[in-house]
Formats: C-alpha cells, sequence, structure tokens
C-alpha cells in the first residue's frame, strides 16, 4: 500500500491536443479517490499515466516514495481493471487468476493459496473451473477484480469497470467494491463518467474538465459547496437549475432578479456526459450553458436574498450573477419556516412519475428549462400555472461563465444556519 502523487503532470499528444494540463494531485494512503467528469475531460489519460499505459509530457509521479516516470508497467507495484475484464478465453477463471503471480515466479502453493483467498474474498470459488464464456457480466468483473487483488499491488486502479453491467448490477457491484476496500484498505483510484457512482463510492471524488480539475473533495462537500458553476452542474441529478440575473438593492433588501440573455452563446453543457431523463421532450438533453450580455426585461421572478449570503455578495450588486438552485430543493408547497422559501411562478410542461417522486419540467417567464423534484402530487397538471418555492438556504450564486466560481463558497459562511 502507498500514497499515489502527481505533480504537474500534464499529457499533450501529437499535434498540441492537451488532454491533461499540469495537474496536481495527492492521493493519501488507503485512499478511494474517484476521478469523474465527462467525456474527453482527461481522466482515464491521468490514470494510463499511474499505470505507465501513457507517456508522460512534463510533471512527476510518486507511487510511495519512487518517482515512476520511467518505471515499466509491470515494474510500478499497481494493479489495474480495465472496462472490457481483459481476461484470456482460453483459460479457466483460476488461470486467469494465477497467471500474473505465475509470470512473477510466485511458487505453486502460494499461488494456490492467494487465489483460493482472493476467491473466497470474491464469493467466485465456485467458479474457479469455468472459462470467461461461461460467465456472466459481474461474475467476470469480480474475476477480473479477483486478479488484481491476488497481486497485494501497492495501488488498484479502476477504469470504468462497472460501464459494462446493466443498471441493476451496477448497483450491487458498487457496493460489493466498497466492502471490498473497507476490507483490503489498498490505495483505490478510480474513473467513471457516472457522478452517482462517485458519489456512492469515494472517500475523495475529483472533478475533471477539460484536462484540468475543478474541485477534489470529499462527496458530500462536493455536493453541498461546489466550487463553481461546472462542478454544481455535474454533481447531481437532475442536474442543478441555472437562471441568469442581477442582484439589487431594494428597499433595503438585497434581491435576485431573474434576467436573460441577450444574443446568448452555447458554452458546453452541465452534464455532458448525461442525459437528463425527460428533457429531451422537454427541451433536449441538460441545457447549454449560455453565456452573453444581461438584460433585464422587469418580468422575471425576483427573490430575496438570505441574510447569512449578503455580506459575501455586496461586491456582487448591480452585476450579472448565476442562481443555481437543485431540482430536489425545490417544492410544491413551502417546505417549513426555517427553510424561508422563496416562491417562483412556472408553467409545467412535462411530469414524470418516479414511484414516491415525480420530476416536473417547468418553464418561467424567461427562463425555458427547470426541473424539481417533488414529492409525487396528483393534483400537478401538464400547462398549469403553479408556484415552486426554493428552499433559500440551500441555493447558490455563481459568477457567470462555464466555470463562473461560487460566491458563497460554504467555508467563507461559518455563520450560515444549518
Amino acid at each position: 500500500m502507498a500514497r499515489v502523487d502527481l505533480e504537474k503532470v500534464t499529457k499533450v499528444y501529437p499535434g498540441g491536443v492537451t488532454a491533461v494540463d499540469a495537474i496536481d494531485l495527492h492521493i493519501a494512503n488507503r485512499e478511494f479517490v474517484v476521478l469523474v467528469g465527462p467525456s474527453g475531460c482527461g481522466k482515464s489519460t491521468t490514470l494510463r499515466m499511474i499505470a505507465g499505459l501513457e507517456d508522460i509530457t512534463g510533471g512527476v509521479i510518486r507511487i510511495g516514495e519512487r518517482v515512476v516516470n520511467d518505471v515499466a508497467p509491470k515494474d510500478r507495484d499497481v494493479a489495474m481493471v480495465f472496462q472490457n475484464y481483459a481476461l484470456y478465453p482460453h483459460m479457466s477463471v483460476y488461470k486467469n487468476m494465477a497467471f500474473g503471480l505465475k509470470l512473477r515466479g510466485v511458487p505453486r502453493a502460494k499461488i494456490r493459496e492467494l487465489v483460493t483467498q482472493a476467491a473466497r474474498t470474491l464469493d467466485i470459488e465456485h467458479l474457479l473451473e469455468r472459462k470467461p464464456r461461461q460467465l456472466s457480466g459481474g461474475q467476470k468483473q469480480r474475476v477480473a477484480v479477483g486478479r488484481a487483488i491476488v497481486r497485494e499491488p501497492a495501488a488498484f486502479l479502476f477504469d470504468e469497470p462497472l460501464s459494462n453491467l446493466d443498471a441493476k448490477l451496477r448497483v450491487t457491484t458498487r457496493a460489493e467494491l466498497k466492502r471490498l476496500h473497507r476490507r483490503l484498505m489498498t490505495t483505490t483510484v478510480y474513473v467513471t463518467h457516472d457522478q452517482e457512482e462517485a458519489m456512492t463510492l469515494g472517500d475523495r471524488i475529483v472533478v475533471m474538465n477539460d484536462g484540468v480539475i475543478l474541485q477534489a473533495d470529499a462527496p458530500l462537500a462536493t455536493y453541498n459547496d461546489p466550487a463553481n458553476r461546472f462542478v454544481a452542474g455535474f454533481i447531481g441529478m437532475p442536474p442543478m437549475n441555472f437562471f441568469d440575473g442581477a442582484l439589487k438593492m431594494l428597499d433595503g433588501e438585497m434581491v435576485f432578479e431573474e434576467g436573460k440573455l441577450q444574443t446568448p452563446q452555447n458554452h458546453g453543457r452541465a452534464g455532458d456526459s448525461r442525459a437528463g431523463r425527460g428533457a429531451r421532450e422537454a427541451g433536449g438533453e441538460d441545457p447549454p450553458i449560455a453565456i452573453g450580455e444581461l438584460t433585464l426585461p422587469g418580468n422575471g421572478f425576483r427573490l430575496v436574498v438570505p441574510p447569512f449570503y449578503q455580506e459575501r455578495l455586496e461586491g456582487s450588486i448591480g452585476g450579472h450573477v448565476v442562481l443555481g438552485i437543485r431540482p430536489e430543493h425545490l417544492h410544491v408547497e413551502p417546505a417549513n419556516a426555517a427553510s424561508s422559501p422563496a416562491p417562483i411562478g412556472v408553467k409545467v410542461n412535462v411530469i414524470e412519475p418516479l414511484g414516491n417522486d415525480m420530476d416536473v419540467y417547468a418553464s418561467t417567464t424567461l427562463h425555458d428549462h427547470v426541473v424539481a423534484r417533488v414529492e409525487a402530487h396528483a393534483g400537478l397538471q401538464i400547462d398549469a400555472r403553479v408556484t415552486l418555492y426554493a428552499d433559500v438556504r440551500k441555493i447558490h450564486f455563481f459568477a457567470p461563465g462555464a466555470t463562473g466560481m461560487n460566491l458563497c463558497q460554504a467555508s467563507e459562511l461559518s455563520h450560515a444556519p444549518a
């Protein structure tokens, strides 16, 4: 077991394409870190550079105390589990798991001990004589993990290992991986594009985009206190709602007034790799992040800014800001007085029943795409005009732009109510 350190690590492909741009990442011994982001963000390239499967263009990679920039993959003391399992089809499960140990010259008795122990840990003892073609997807994944375990590496590297499994099996398998990590306590770096997978697995999640790290924090801290607009939109499902507008002082109160972008230009999407359920009916996939000049036509909604945010936002009065509200923090009825619910009038466009909850796709006067995840409510009807209530204890304000910074970082608002 060992820590993994990346210092100013860069990968530039021929033609000048920068896949990873001078990232710093320090993974503690026994930590489970998940790299997450949309396709093409650099997460898999980062993992492959740690494994030695990609040469680095610049920077330093350390595993333990050893610089491994020029060390061959087989000598880095890491074990990698791939998306496609990479099992030898002509070998039994036992031989697949034992193959790497055999190449290293491990005695036969020791190989049998290690393989049997790993198989018992993964509950695949009864599969040891089968061939890969006789296994289900979940069983193949366990064999691939078992092959990594028997090596007793300093670190495990997982490259989207659950993406080929069906939805139900992904849930159960990721729970098994989490239990396995708690038992083995081996340093683990895990790559996924699935933010829900990242939230449930990682001690810490590292959100990447365009080859840079935008935030590296505990899952709940990332969800509750996103560093910028991209992180806020990527973490959470359905994605966070964003409203362009401005802060004003009216009758002694700080107020957010919804505005509209003039000649907006699309600048990517909040969740590039995730198709929002129902969003296609409500007007495309996840709504694009637009940038442009703000206008205030005067017919948008207004929201009183909570007192505990006002000091931090004083410098933004009169300027363009972006209000962020998660779908689960919008309610059909005021939650309670402590939440200081703020009313927002909307028109209901699409309703998606989810059992106990429902996703409501709606629009304000100036904003076409608003999502609320609310308790199942029989009274809601398509085309109805209703009032949604935002829990202002959990709203966010961002600077404009695709990666506009969070203007109300929780760490700077220790006096905010719980």
